[in-house]
């Protein structure tokens, strides 16, 4: 869908610098996507490993994130294998819907309540975001954060519309829960893509 450098906007690396992949399609669907031009991959031209390279390559950054939608709809073996190759650390943003493919430097696993994730990705998670919507999204990232790695770094993001109401009681539930820190969407408030 689209290449662009900017800044991590969430969790753990949050305000490095990143070049940022788009891939197109998703099968999750969520009510709250700022991006649901993503969803449907028929609209976007595809693209072949060596020109998504050449384009990385024209940015300073040395973080790659793949996102979506849902970057996993695609297979990631090949572009992640030649962004190593020269020399990027390749991020994922994940809802864990979909297998694995791609190795990864970073596995950024957020679990959505529209489609049920794969359990195995709760192993392979670096970190876990989770959107918090309802209150009731609290005790449902309990249960992810109980079968996450111990060296998982755990996250809290309100969801974007809701942010004002959500976000005293992310910082409320934190203050209980110190496992947990807060991921703010930093990109929205400075406004970078």
């Amino acid at each position: 869908m689209e290449i662009f450098p900017t800044l991590q906007g969430e969790g753990y690396y949050q305000g490095h610098a990143s070049t940022f992949i788009r891939l197109a399609g998703c099968n999750v669907a969520c009510v709250w996507c700022d991006v649901k031009e993503s969803w449907d991959e028929k609209k976007f031209p595809l693209m072949n490993v060596e020109s998504i390279l050449n384009k990385v390559k024209s940015y300073t950054s040395k973080i790659v994130v793949i996102t979506g939608g849902e970057p996993l709809l695609q297979n990631c073996d090949l572009l992640t294998k030649e962004l190593q190759k020269a020399g990027y650390q390749c991020h994922v943003e994940t809802s864990g819907t979909t297998k694995l493919s791609g190795t990864w430097q970073w596995i950024t696993f957020s679990p959505k309540k529209f489609k049920n994730p794969i359990d195995s990705f709760c192993q392979l998670a670096h970190e876990l975001k989770i959107v918090i919507n309802h209150p009731s999204d609290f005790e449902w990232a309990e249960g992810f954060a109980k079968k996450v790695s111990k060296e998982c770094k755990l996250f809290l993001q309100p969801e974007w519309e809701k942010s004002s109401m959500i976000t005293p009681q992310i910082i409320e539930y934190i203050k209980k829960n110190p496992q947990w820190a807060l991921s703010l969407q930093i990109h929205k408030f400075v406004n970078i893509p």
